[in-house]
């Protein structure tokens, strides 16, 4: 770990969590393609964290922003003349199709109109107990790490797969879980990285080599995928209907036009990647944030402890659990999973005073908008209390899960789990930091802690 990614905030007088160092030159064409192969944080310039827009030209004219009401613009208020870049498409298509998460237009929109009840506040909290259950597993296997250093990352994933697998396709005996998780991590760790063709801004249909290394294992992905619709589509399922009946049963209320197997494969491999992962590192880093901060820490466990006793957390407690809340908000703050996101501007416009061309890529690196020192006082701190109630935060200057029409459909089912496993971890265990072993946080796909998160756990 190097000196600069711990820092002494000046405000508070003491070192802040860990962070990456940002750029403090311009790095051409061939250094950004380098440190986009590396870590995508380190393209942000420092001075990105000091100004509401930043622009350049590598290959292609871009601009960074950061203000809350240019992003409410290009998030809501002409949300279809910033379309998800070609870059984004390029790296996510091969592995969840044209799904809601990349689809555009009439295509997403009828999409999202049939999956939305699936993700109503009453399904979600059907799928709770999933929830309670993988928690107390999780809080099982921590327990028998007890006295020694644990990597909480690994820990946290298995524990939100398990999740996304169970309220996805329960009982689905047609279902490799492992092959799946496997073709995931396979995908994300090789193909979905940054190509020098896309920092030159070549065409889409110029083929990137490297994203075709994987293409086998997205294949069997899509395979076992679509060999589980069809045996829930012969067999439907009992009891509690989880995502995957929701689904089945879903049509666009204003056609009735309902999904076809492609269509249900390709939104459930987004639901299942994007399910466990984004809640995974959220826990992950809030763990590393709570034993960086031991009376951040004391506190949520007295209310944990006074909620809960000895169980897991369960659906109901959650709104009784309001600082464990802030933790997670906090969390999401200093360490965005979804940490940079690329829109292609369709139309001429105009940002902060700033030209906007067709073509332009206009970036949002929302680890640099929550981290501005324009609206967050102390940016670099871990403090909780930013989010107690009362508490006024622009709504566009806190962005985990995006907004406008396209804000993320899960984000209700991310923050009850998150909190119910957080919870319930804080209950039982005393978290505490190993000397050496710091997480560095590295965004490819998603903002994950290279190396792991390792800390020590005792009982509580």
């Amino acid at each position: 770990m190097t000196a600069a990614m711990i820092q002494t905030s000046p405000e508070a007088g003491r070192e802040t969590p860990v962070q990456v160092p940002l750029a403090t030159r311009p790095l051409g064409v061939l250094g950004t393609f380098r440190v986009a192969r590396r870590n995508i944080l380190e393209l942000i310039p420092e001075i990105a964290t000091r100004q509401p827009m930043v622009s350049g030209k590598t290959g292609v004219r871009w601009h960074m922003v950061m203000d809350p009401g240019a992003n409410r613009r290009i998030l809501r208020d002409a949300e279809e003349d910033y379309p998800k870049s070609d870059v984004t498409k390029l790296i996510l298509g091969p592995a969840i199709g044209n799904s809601l998460f990349i689809a555009e237009g009439a295509h997403w929109r009828w999409q999202r109109r049939a999956a939305a009840p699936a993700f109503s506040a009453r399904n979600v909290a059907a799928l709770a107990p999933v929830m309670t259950a993988a928690a107390d597993r999780a809080a099982d296997r921590i327990a028998a790490g007890a006295g020694r250093a644990v990597n909480l990352h690994d820990e946290m994933v298995a524990a939100t797969f398990e999740v996304i697998a169970d309220v996805t396709l329960s009982g689905g005996t047609d279902f490799d879980r492992a092959a799946v998780h496997r073709a995931i991590d396979a995908y994300i760790a090789q193909t979905a990285r940054v190509s020098l063709l896309d920092v030159l801004g070549a065409p889409p249909w110029v083929p990137r080599p490297a994203r075709m290394v994987s293409a086998g294992a997205m294949r069997e992905m899509k395979r076992i995928a679509d060999g589980a619709i069809e045996a829930r589509r012969a067999v439907p399922g009992d009891g509690v209907p989880d995502l995957l009946d929701l689904l089945l049963d879903a049509a666009d209320p204003e056609t009735g036009r309902r999904m076809e197997t492609g269509e249900l494969r390709d939104n459930l491999l987004t639901f299942i990647v994007a399910g466990h992962e984004t809640t995974a590192l959220a826990l992950a880093w809030a763990l590393y944030l709570c034993a960086h901060d031991p009376a951040v820490q004391d506190r949520a466990r007295a209310e944990a402890q006074a909620v809960l006793g000895d169980r897991a957390a369960e659906a109901g407690d959650v709104e009784r659990l309001p600082y464990i809340r802030q933790i997670v908000d906090e969390a999401l703050r200093l360490y965005p999973p979804a940490g940079f996101v690329s829109r292609t501007a369709k139309k001429a416009d105009t940002l902060c005073g700033r030209e906007i061309r067709p073509g332009d890529t206009v970036m949002l690196p929302f680890y640099a908008l929550h981290r501005n020192h324009l609206l967050w006082p102390d940016p670099h701190r871990f403090d909780p209390d930013r989010f107690a109630p009362g508490a006024k935060v622009d709504r566009f200057a806190y962005l985990p899960f995006g907004d406008g029409p396209r804000i993320c459909i899960g984000a209700s089912f991310a923050i009850m789990e998150a909190v119910i496993i957080l919870s319930t971890l804080l209950a039982r265990f005393r978290f505490s930091l190993v000397p050496g072993r710091l997480p560095k946080p590295v965004l490819i796909l998603t903002l994950r802690p290279e190396g792991g998160v390792w800390l020590r756990v005792d009982r509580a």
